[in-house]
């Protein structure tokens, strides 16, 4: 009796509710996440090592995969609205978030860390992003089911955000003018060159005292964890105009996010090819803003999942082609810069 009460118990908890959903769904995909993550780290870069393209695209895969994978199992148990939310969120979080690797590739630049060091970094702060969205999602889920008419404020932002990005699309970011650098710098001892993959060290201070110094691969991390919150301004709001589901939200953003670290080296090395991409994003931010107007305009109780990932894919499509033609000489020229130094 003892052993069944127990099982009972057990079994009434993992049913309870959370955020809209049961409990033993959030801590499956959460012992999902934790898996690959171990696996990542634990198995699969136990030593530093740079990884080249292929590497990146092959890891890259995986991960796409498996979020796909997911997504199909919430398409099968939740239903095909839920299904279609959530490709479409995965899909939208996984293009903004391209922007990101924009200036992730310029800190890493800045504080001149080897490519050797970077997964380091873009692991640890994937635990960071994983944490800070729970906490922003949670908090806007909340809010969005007490004040419904905050979506309306969500899709303004949106327009705007589209429309500030659009115009300064050709504007670079100065990480050296990022005031954050300035203050973490006056606030904490900070080493001058990096100590290999470690964020802090003990040395003698000016006054021969010894103390604990951050390495500068440890100010990579927090502005780094700092940019990404800056990003999930735009990113959150814009998933919360798709779908107000918590768990759609939380998935589709953490698993589109897992696979982007991934993909970073691959991506950083063709960043000159996707200059154009930041007009498609900002097109698609003032879209998906757009969409609880144009609801309301056609007298839709809430726009159409398919058309929202049927406009999604063409907006992208049209970018990545666009981009791709623009900068072809570029990438000419650089292939035979390539070919004539091996010779």
């Amino acid at each position: 009796m003892l052993i069944l009460s127990a099982v009972r118990g057990h079994m009434e908890f993992l049913l309870a509710d959370f955020l809209g959903k049961p409990l033993w769904m959030w801590a499956s995909f959460m012992s999902i996440v934790v898996a690959l993550l171990a696996f990542d780290l634990g198995v699969l870069h136990r030593d530093n090592h740079t990884i080249g393209v292929r590497e990146s695209l092959g890891l890259s895969a995986g991960y796409i995969l498996m979020g796909l994978l997911f997504g199909v199992w919430v398409w099968s148990y939740l239903g095909q609205q839920s299904g279609m939310e959530y490709m479409t969120g995965f899909v939208v979080e996984k293009t903004l978030a391209l922007d990101n690797v924009f200036v992730i590739a310029m800190i890493f630049g800045y504080f001149a860390v080897p490519q050797q060091y970077q997964h380091r970094v873009l692991f640890w702060g994937i635990l960071g992003v994983i944490l800070l969205r729970a906490i922003m999602i949670g908090i806007g889920a909340t809010l969005v089911a007490e004040f419904s008419w905050l979506l309306y404020v969500f899709a303004v932002f949106l327009i705007f955000t589209g429309i500030k990005m659009f115009l300064m699309a050709d504007k670079t970011y100065n990480v050296g003018a990022n005031p954050l650098v300035g203050w973490l710098k006056r606030r904490f001892n900070v080493t001058e060159h990096l100590h290999g993959e470690r964020f802090f060290v003990r040395q003698p201070n000016a006054a021969g005292k010894t103390v604990l110094f951050v390495t500068p691969l440890f100010l990579t991390l927090v502005l780094i964890e700092v940019a990404d919150v800056i990003f999930a301004v735009d990113s959150v709001p814009a998933i919360f105009a798709i779908t107000t589901d918590p768990f759609i939200v939380y998935t589709s953003n953490i698993f589109a996010i897992l696979g982007l670290r991934a993909l970073y080296f691959a991506l950083a090395a063709m960043v000159h090819r996707f200059h154009y991409l930041k007009y498609a994003l900002a097109a698609l931010l003032v879209f998906i803003g757009s969409k609880i107007f144009i609801g309301d305009l056609l007298g839709l109780e809430k726009f159409p999942p398919v058309w929202s990932l049927s406009v999604t894919f063409a907006i992208l499509g049209a970018g990545v082609a666009y981009s791709l033609w623009r900068t072809r000489e570029t990438a000419a020229g650089r292939s035979a810069l390539q070919e004539g130094g091996e010779a």
